[in-house]
């Protein structure tokens, strides 16, 4: 019976009660963490829905478009909300500034290519910066909650040791209660980094693959811009702009 009685004031909240500032200090940065990882997670989570949902209508509808005047007559009717979209809006504009008698420009451009190729380099960049936001948090917190927690165990084990050694009681009994009551910080670190370590690989993939499939989008952009339309072969692949040259000067 009071063995059933001294084991029920261990735990959690007997750690509580007998911490002291810098012990939960160090558990308040840990609660912090936790949250700002798992509100990172559930943002992130919508943010890739979304994206994906909005990318998906907006490739299906482009695939109904046979030349650039029907993308023109696709954005006239609504502004894009996807990274697909907004990278073909960019090599767009970038085109008209160029054939936009009223432009003022300081020199002449040996190449406009090169200007519309910048055009969509920066735009996929801009969604690559877009993908990526937030996720420095949850690697922080993955590469730090361990450490946070650790800490708080070996200054609770400090304390505890301390104070068994100020009563003169060095039973296991005295000593087993406060140490793996240190120990739950130590817990308390792992249960915040590891969801926040794993979601972050899981978003760094995605995020990867996105990008490659927006980058391969801003090639097709650019056969369109230099073409009109958007020529592929009987495989499949898309023609590069020097095959696409080289069959317009065949024709012509």
């Amino acid at each position: 019976m009071p063995q059933s009685s001294s084991a029920s004031l261990l735990g959690l909240g007997h750690f509580l009660e007998q911490g002291d500032a810098i012990s939960l200090l160090a558990l308040a940065i840990l609660i912090l963490m936790s949250a700002a990882s798992w509100y990172q997670i559930v943002v992130k989570t919508w943010q890739q829905w979304r994206v994906r949902r909005a990318s998906r209508r907006f490739l299906d509808t482009l695939e109904t478009a046979r030349d650039y005047r029907d993308v023109e007559d696709l954005f006239a009717q609504r502004s894009p909300e996807d990274p697909f979209g907004r990278v073909l809006a960019q090599g767009m504009e970038a085109c008209l500034l160029l054939g936009s008698p009223s432009a003022r420009r300081g020199f002449e451009m040996a190449s406009p290519d090169d200007f519309i190729n910048m055009a969509l380099e920066r735009s996929v960049t801009r969604e690559e910066y877009a993908l990526e936001k937030g996720l420095s948090v949850l690697a922080s917190v993955g590469a730090t909650a361990p450490f946070v927690g650790l800490f708080g165990t070996v200054w609770g084990i400090y304390h505890a040791l301390l104070s068994i050694g100020l009563s003169g009681q060095a039973s296991l009994n005295q000593v087993a209660g406060p140490v793996g009551e240190a120990l739950i910080m130590t817990a308390c670190g792992l249960a915040v980094a590891i969801p926040a370590v794993l979601a972050y690989n899981a978003f760094v993939r995605a995020n990867r693959n996105l990008v490659g499939r927006i980058e391969h989008h801003a090639h097709r952009v650019f056969v369109l811009l230099a073409l009109g339309n958007l020529p592929e072969s009987r495989s499949g692949r898309v023609v590069s702009l020097a095959e696409a040259r080289s069959g317009t000067k065949g024709r012509a």
